[in-house]
């Protein structure tokens, strides 16, 4: 059959782990996800020789697997003067005769050395494309001797839908600013963007302005030394500083009377 009907009555059942699987990565992306579910997969050394993975949830390429609570592998001890990386992975497998699906956690233990350490090899071939084993690095255990180290998360988290609409949803508010400068700022995300409005200058300056005006709250910089650039029809040209509390420093100068307009763009923290 070439075209199948998955959300359909079919007569019998129809719908198998492949068609949620590829659905499901189809939304969240063919790769390997936690979701901000339950402890989103926190794990801890409860002892040298056992990590403990706390709830959460998984998306495997598309394959979603359910952590309801805390879950635990076995970690090989270390050995005196060697170290040693060890990886700890949320591990697919089908059994290709009855095709039962399972997933588990496993640690794979690393090569001891006297040098830099590597992680080992792990299953990295897609369920998507019939792979019968699979490895979501979770977890980097470091050893150095006996000693276990912090263990390094390798996993991603994928935010809700919610958190990306929110991320894009857009913003804006107009102030004035120095020589009566009238600036739209816009936001989308953290991402600010000035345009001025061509507006006669009230002043003229030059060298170095600590201006009064300051950027609204929640359009600042994340760091200080965002540049807006102004310039005016009579050729003068002035670049804003803009630091991380919304203070402006103004260097150069803008003819009275002229009418300038800027434009600039920063992060917001």
């Amino acid at each position: 059959m070439t075209v199948e009907l998955i959300t359909g009555y079919a007569g019998t059942p129809h719908i198998g782990s492949d068609d949620i699987g590829a659905f499901q990565a189809g939304l969240v992306g063919p790769g390997d996800y936690a979701l901000t579910t339950g402890n989103q997969l926190k794990a801890t050394m409860s002892n040298a020789n056992t990590i403990a993975v706390q709830s959460g949830d998984a998306v495997l390429n598309g394959r979603h697997v359910h952590l309801t609570g805390t879950t635990t592998a076995t970690v090989q001890s270390g050995t005196q003067g060697q170290k040693r990386n060890d990886l700890a992975v949320l591990r697919y497998t089908k059994n290709t005769t009855t095709g039962v699906e399972t997933c588990s956690i496993v640690v794979l233990k690393g090569t001891p050395t006297t040098g830099a350490p590597a992680d080992p090899a792990h299953n990295t071939g897609s369920i998507l494309d019939g792979v019968a084993t699979h490895d979501m690095p979770l977890y980097r255990i470091p050893l150095d001797g006996i000693t276990v180290g912090t263990l390094v998360p390798l996993f991603n988290v994928l935010k809700p839908m919610k958190d990306v609409w929110d991320s894009l949803t857009q913003s804006s508010v107009s102030f004035t600013g120095p020589y009566a400068m009238r600036v739209r700022l816009m936001r989308i995300g953290r991402i600010v963007t000035a345009v001025g409005q061509p507006s006669p200058s009230s002043s003229y300056v030059t060298g170095e302005l600590k201006a009064t005006e300051i950027i609204p709250e929640g359009y600042r910089p994340a760091t200080n030394g965002a540049i807006l650039f102004v310039s005016n029809n009579g050729g003068a040209v002035t670049s804003w500083y803009i630091d991380s509390d919304g203070r402006i420093t103004v260097r150069g100068k803008a003819d009275k009377g002229y009418y300038q307009t800027c434009t600039g763009s920063w992060l917001t923290a």
